[in-house]
């Protein structure tokens, strides 16, 4: 069943097999960006339905880039909703960089890298903002497939706040942590220290390499 009541500018749905299964998939337009979600098992009217909201991430997610999670986090995603025989992954385009585009974001990259400057201060020099991304096209298709409360695959308790204010219940946080690597250690622990993301993970990693560094 769907929340036909939820209206999108435009909306599709067809099964799409995988190499994880089959999953049915909602094509939607909202706010000017088409978004998708891939939908597992029957969600109508149910509770603690697990669900990860992703955003775009290019570099990341399609040619696996190194100096971020995101292609990661999006395959265990995918494995833990599979495994769980049950939820949803919502990918939200036009959040590519936290919304500043994909110009902008390889921008960053060439501070980052010359500079040495982190994610939020490479933004911050140009003028961009730290997060322009907006979750409520999420809530909505959570909201029109009918589900009522989410265990939400995130360290972000940010998405927590966003699904909530749109009236979609995170009954309780999933961490999703992957593990760190040289490549990326920079920016996840900006993404701690400055943004507030849960990843408690990161300490043994800083703490060897800093061992391995002062050896």
């Amino acid at each position: 069943m769907r929340d036909h009541a939820i209206e999108f500018e435009d909306i599709a749905e067809a099964d799409l097999m995988t190499s994880r299964g089959k999953f049915r998939t909602v094509a939607f337009r909202d706010s000017g960006n088409e978004h998708l979600a891939l939908v597992l098992g029957e969600l109508w009217q149910q509770e603690d339905v697990l669900v990860r909201v992703h955003s775009e991430c290019v570099t990341g997610d399609i040619f696996s880039a190194k100096r971020c999670e995101c292609g990661d986090q999006l395959g265990a995603a995918l494995d833990m909703i599979v495994q769980r025989g049950r939820g949803v992954l919502v990918y939200l385009r036009g959040h590519e960089g936290r919304g500043i585009g994909l110009v902008a974001k390889v921008r960053t990259h060439v501070l980052q890298d010359e500079q040495g400057l982190d994610t939020v201060d490479s933004a911050t020099s140009l003028g961009l903002p730290v997060d322009a991304r907006d979750f409520g096209p999420a809530a909505r298709v959570l909201k029109y497939l009918g589900v009522r409360t989410v265990e939400l695959l995130s360290n972000n308790s940010d998405k927590i706040e966003a699904l909530e204010s749109s009236g979609i219940g995170v009954s309780a946080r999933v961490p999703l942590l992957i593990q760190a690597t040289d490549h990326n250690i920079r920016y996840l622990t900006a993404k701690r220290d400055r943004l507030g993301h849960d990843l408690p993970h990161l300490d043994s990693v800083v703490n060897g390499l800093a061992g391995r560094a002062s050896s």
